[in-house]
């Protein structure tokens, strides 16, 4: 569901290996019609992590639902799934090969949280951009040219909501609070 006001797009699906690479295209297509092609690459990428977070940890249950949410300023992106279980971000080093998915979403966001809710958890980050005038936009924290798995993360607090929260958020107030 697309509603142009807020510009929002929720997709309820089941995470398997199968399935994340056509949500990326369809993430790829509605940043494309919301003019905000610069951050198809960053956008997909994290969307695509936090989906197979979901598939790799979630438990039997892989149902989950994305919400995309563009304020005008900035595009947050939630997975939520019935998991209880919340994320550990890890450093990553380039000799791992799991366990790289937090520290890449931290990377490529500007902020980015998980919390606790009623049934499950969500998982969240939101990246800034310039505001459509016409031009093309420009991230703020557009991907380095080297490859994320060929360095070392730095992995720095999360700016905005903190880490970890456990009250009971709305998307919506996530999405309020990152503006």
């Amino acid at each position: 569901m697309i509603t142009e006001a807020s510009r929002e797009y929720v997709l309820d699906l089941e995470a398997t290996p199968d399935r994340v690479p056509q949500v990326r295209r369809i993430v790829a297509a509605h940043l494309r019609h919301w003019q905000l092609e610069e951050l198809i690459q960053p956008v997909s990428l994290g969307v695509c992590e936090l989906l197979t977070n979901v598939h790799l940890h979630a438990g039997e249950d892989k149902r989950c639902t994305l919400e995309l949410r563009w304020t005008g300023r900035s595009l947050t992106a939630a997975v939520l799934d019935a998991s209880t279980r919340l994320p550990q971000l890890r450093c990553a080093s380039p000799l791992v090969t799991h366990g790289r998915g937090l520290p890449m979403v931290s990377t490529l966001s500007d902020s980015w949280g998980t919390h606790a809710t009623d049934d499950g958890k969500v998982v969240w980050f939101t990246i800034r951009a310039q505001a459509v005038t016409g031009s093309p936009l420009e991230p703020r924290n557009p991907l380095p040219a080297v490859s994320t798995a060929a360095r070392s993360l730095v992995v720095e607090e999360p700016s905005g909501l903190p880490q970890g929260r456990t009250e009971d958020v709305r998307f919506a107030e996530l999405v309020d609070a990152g503006s």
